[in-house]
């Protein structure tokens, strides 16, 4: 049984249904366009459908900032300790910590994780359908064959990079290539310039975004080579959504104490919407009291009098 055959059927549904409008608005059926412009419109469904597991994402993202100090400490506790007890119990504290505040190291992954089926669902309706091969819904063998010959700057959906010698379809593969490594490095990057607090710069979880900020970007690089452009087609809007997405995350609700919540308080002042924090009870308690001077007899005998 093909486990992926939900999904795939599901991906025809939507794949079809986008390009039947298409062709409804004029749009002729086998053109690249009305293939390419489904596409578009499988990636926002799809985008659109994993917005409250970005939204996790963000949350989840922030408090690992916010538990890094705590985190720095278990490190201490146990720093030089390689016996098996002591990092059973590193790892039973370290795990109550991340369950506690409700964070997650693998958080930033999420979202592709859990696109990677879809991903591979994808590449394989396009694969059968660049074989002549029908789907298992919505997408015929007549459909297979219009979206496998449909034709972009003069190359085939089907095409990739190393299955092609025409010079037109490395040209325009090689630039989708190199524009989806790009806007994966630009999106990593922009989360780790602008909305990072820079005092866990060297901690842990700063490490791990900066082998991600390097190694996501050489991914797409070299598996691109052999992806058909109807596929890299998707990967390249979602990493532009994926792009504009974090924009708006970054300037809106910015991590508290980066560059990015700095620049956002400043905007706020200047337009007259920032309101003053009034102090909460643990700020005021903190508050060093008055002394109270102690009165002298005679001070006190006046008072009296």
């Amino acid at each position: 049984m093909d486990l992926l055959w939900p999904i795939k059927w599901a991906i025809e549904l939507v794949l079809v249904g986008f390009h039947n409008l298409f062709t409804l608005m004029g749009l002729e059926s086998a053109s690249g366009v009305s293939w390419v412009l489904a596409v578009v419109g499988l990636v926002l469904v799809v985008r659109a459908a994993l917005i409250p597991i970005f939204v996790k994402q963000i949350k989840s993202q922030r408090n690992m900032m916010l538990v890094q100090p705590e985190l720095k400490k278990l490190q201490d506790k146990y720093k030089g300790k390689t016996d098996r007890d002591s990092r059973e119990r590193m790892a039973k504290e370290q795990m109550e910590l991340y369950k506690r505040t409700g964070s997650n190291p693998l958080s930033s992954c999420l979202p592709l994780l859990l696109q990677m089926p879809i991903f591979t669902g994808l590449f394989f309706v396009l694969n059968d359908a660049g074989n002549g091969k029908s789907g298992v819904g919505l997408l015929d063998a007549a459909g297979a064959t219009s979206f496998s010959s449909a034709e972009i700057f003069g190359a085939q959906l089907s095409d990739t990079f190393f299955g092609s010698d025409e010079l037109n379809v490395k040209v325009l593969a090689g630039i989708m290539i190199v524009l989806m490594s790009a806007s994966q490095f630009i999106t990593q990057k922009q989360i780790m310039a602008k909305n990072q607090n820079p005092d866990v710069q060297n901690s842990q979880f700063m490490q791990t975004q900066k082998i991600l900020l390097y190694v996501l970007p050489l991914v797409f690089l070299f598996s691109g080579l052999t992806f058909p452009l109807g596929v890299m087609t998707y990967w390249l809007v979602s990493n532009f959504w994926t792009m504009g997405q974090q924009f708006v995350v970054i300037r809106n609700m910015p991590t508290p104490g980066s560059p990015a919540f700095k620049e956002r308080q400043a905007r706020l002042a200047k337009k007259g919407k920032l309101k003053l924090e009034e102090p909460t009870q643990e700020s005021a308690a903190e508050e060093p009291k008055q002394r109270q001077q102690p009165v002298s007899k005679n001070r006190a005998k006046k008072k009296k009098k």
